[in-house]
């Protein structure tokens, strides 16, 4: 009886030290790979990496990783113009079935769902913001974003100029649908404002209101996937398959 104590004793033991083990291999991992990470995807801070599951050191010894969660902190997307980039926030991916070489080198996730917001005033940067004659005599600029409600956004117009003699010097509100569009985030006006020479040149207009910005190299390849209007930003979700992470 006293042996089988012994026995239980020393399996607690063994087993809370494996486990101290355990928990100490994973946060040392999750520290090399926040660098590597930073690393190979030129980031401009260290991303938050959390790798998920337990045992970890049994997932090591397969090579392969349950779930991976990376958090990054306003990465810079590009554009597709030249030199331009957009700051994106708090960009959170979950990343399932991550295989890693024997040295640690690459290592490359089966799939990968995230999130993320653009703010308004980033979103902003993109639009038409210089003042374009929409009608004879009418110029028009996008001067504003905001949450529309409903998922809707709010892009606020500033017209100038003269309609038959009578001045005009007003900022109108439009309520425009936001969608993913060959992987570009597009704003599309629901309707155009109720001025009379705005009316009779709704193509013009448009270029204003509507526009689509395009979002590239983000981390791993991972792509847009929906877009929805929120009250600070547009909230992105992106997905991916064999998403690299390193190597």
């Amino acid at each position: 009886m006293r042996a089988l104590r012994i026995i239980l004793i020393l399996v607690v033991i063994l087993g809370g030290l494996f486990v101290i083990a355990d928990r100490v291999a994973v946060h040392f991992a999750e520290g090399q790979a926040a660098d590597k990470l930073k690393s190979t995807q030129n980031l401009a801070s260290t991303p938050d990496v959390s790798i998920e599951g337990f045992p970890f050191l049994t997932q090591v010894a397969s090579g392969s990783l349950d779930d991976v969660q990376v958090g990054i902190k306003d990465y810079e997307a590009a554009t597709g113009t030249a030199g331009k980039t957009i700051r994106i926030d708090d960009l959170h991916a979950d990343m399932k079935g991550v295989s890693f070489s024997g040295d640690y080198s690459s290592a490359t996730a089966d799939s990968a769902t995230g999130t993320a917001t653009i703010s308004y005033a980033e979103l902003l940067k993109t639009a038409k913001s210089e003042p374009t004659e929409v009608a004879p005599g009418i110029e028009a600029r996008v001067v504003g974003l905001s949450d529309g409600g409903n998922g809707k956004i709010k892009v606020q117009v500033h017209v100038t100029g003269t309609v038959l003699t009578v001045p005009v010097d007003r900022t109108l509100s439009v309520l425009s649908s936001v969608s993913v569009v060959n992987d570009k985030v597009e704003v599309h006006a629901d309707s155009l404002p109720s001025l009379a020479a705005l009316s009779l040149a709704e193509n013009r207009v448009r270029e204003i209101t509507d526009f689509q910005q395009a979002i590239d190299r983000l981390p791993g390849g991972i792509k847009l996937d929906k877009v929805q209007a929120a009250k600070d930003g547009v909230e992105i979700t992106v997905k991916g398959s064999d998403v690299k992470l390193a190597g």
